[in-house]
């Protein structure tokens, strides 16, 4: 029924535009709610540093005095034992790098890329790319400035320390006190755009010769750039093998998605897209486009679990057709998708996406794209992930030849990643 009435609606290309431009223009309405907050001092972002350290050494000094006074005996003699242990609890002062130390007392030095669902990712020489849980880290003292998403509050950028569950952000003259609690997401304010990306790379290739000759190339490739604000998420995944020289799957599926954030748990997304080609499912191309709007409805140290959805448009275009179907079909849709990601240990992890989509007969009624990977670290940027893929349509389109294409496609991938 809800369906029928999006096709009804949606009758001329006008009322796409109409439906889509009123869908944008009021969840942007909802995300300019949260205030820029300005620095308005004209101090360069050596000067903000300067107050930074000047605070961290005034600390550091009513530290040393106290430590002194209580490491001190009734007849004035200092306990340097007691004094040592004391003086390891201090941080140091950033001076280049970023400075992460965990619960565990263990300091970290590097640049810190992002914040995002609680997780902290830090780039080091030592480590690597890490991400650290935000419960499990005491402080924060960024040498760099970043923009820092206060829920339903503001955006701010400024130099940043964190200890225990108290947030400064130091903005020129002025600093800003939050709860650790209040952070949506925070990330490297610079010029230099590639501190925003990062990615992932996957191949897997698999070939054999002797009484069979068979080739099996597959390429997975996921870029996502995060500011305080949005998080952008490309990927690809394509599939192209051969057997005795001919080919037998030849299958592409380029996705965008980009979030906007409206709240630690809130999110809406202004554009959702894909492209799919599959010449074995007589799919020449097939364009999804759509808005929609997200949930977070899980997030531990362990498990996170999100849905999003919303109304789209589907364009295919068949590679071949019988003289009663129309090779093009441009049709309304509803698409709900989620992700359920759960961490089995500090080396594995298990990450589970479905998207549905439902639409027209053209478009084959009902469709969904199922992806399972267990993801096992080897090094801190290197990984060996098992893949299993389902893909199904209800209604396939038949070719000219009158061959239907099956409605199941699954596929198993194994293969190593490469993260940057």
């Amino acid at each position: 029924m809800l369906l029928n009435f999006i096709t009804k609606c949606m009758g001329n290309y006008s009322m796409k535009i109409i439906i889509f431009f009123f869908l944008s223009t009021f969840l942007l309405q909802a995300q300019e709610r949260l205030t820029v907050v300005k620095d308005s001092s004209g101090l360069s972002e050596n000067a903000i540093r300067k107050k930074a350290e000047a605070a961290d050494k005034k600390v550091k000094r009513i530290l040393d005095i106290q430590d002194v006074i209580a490491a001190t005996d009734s007849k004035g003699k200092v306990d340097l034992a007691k004094l040592e242990a004391k003086w390891e609890k201090l941080s140091p002062t950033p001076k280049k790098y970023d400075w992460v130390q965990t619960k565990s007392g263990e300091w970290f030095r590097g640049n810190i890329k992002a914040l995002y669902d609680d997780r902290l990712e830090f780039d080091s020489k030592e480590i690597g790319l890490y991400t650290f849980k935000l419960a499990d880290v005491a402080q924060i003292k960024s040498y760099h400035l970043m923009r820092v998403n206060i829920e339903n509050l503001a955006s701010i950028k400024g130099i940043l320390r964190l200890k225990g569950e108290k947030l400064t952000i130091i903005q020129g003259e002025n600093k800003y006190d939050f709860a650790k609690k209040q952070i949506v997401s925070f990330a490297r304010d610079a010029n230099a755009e590639r501190n925003l990306w990062s990615g992932k790379a996957s191949i897997g290739l698999d070939m054999r010769s002797g009484n069979s000759d068979q080739q099996d190339f597959t390429a997975n490739l996921k870029l996502q750039r995060r500011s305080s604000e949005s998080h952008l998420a490309l990927s690809y995944l394509g599939r192209v093998s051969s057997k005795e020289k001919v080919e037998i799957s030849n299958d592409h599926r380029f996705n965008e998605k980009y979030d906007i954030f409206l709240s630690r748990n809130f999110f809406w997304t202004p554009l959702f897209s894909e492209l799919y080609i599959d010449k074995f499912k007589n799919i020449d191309a097939q364009i999804t486009a759509g808005v929609g709007v997200g949930y977070t409805l899980l997030d531990t140290s362990k498990t996170r679990w999100s849905f999003s959805g919303g109304p789209a448009f589907v364009y295919t275009r068949h590679a071949t057709v019988d003289t009663a179907t129309q090779k093009t079909a441009f049709s309304p849709a509803l698409e709900a998708s989620t992700q359920y990601k759960y961490k089995i240990n500090t080396m594995t992890k298990l990450t589970y996406d479905y998207k549905l989509t439902y639409t027209t007969r053209e478009a084959g009624v009902y469709k969904h794209h199922m992806v399972l990977v267990l993801q096992n670290s080897l090094l801190s940027w290197l990984d060996f992930d098992i893949s299993g893929i389902w893909d199904y349509v209800k209604s396939p389109t038949a070719a000219s030849d009158g061959a239907i294409p099956l409605q199941n496609d699954f596929q198993m991938i194994m293969g190593f990643g490469v993260a940057f």
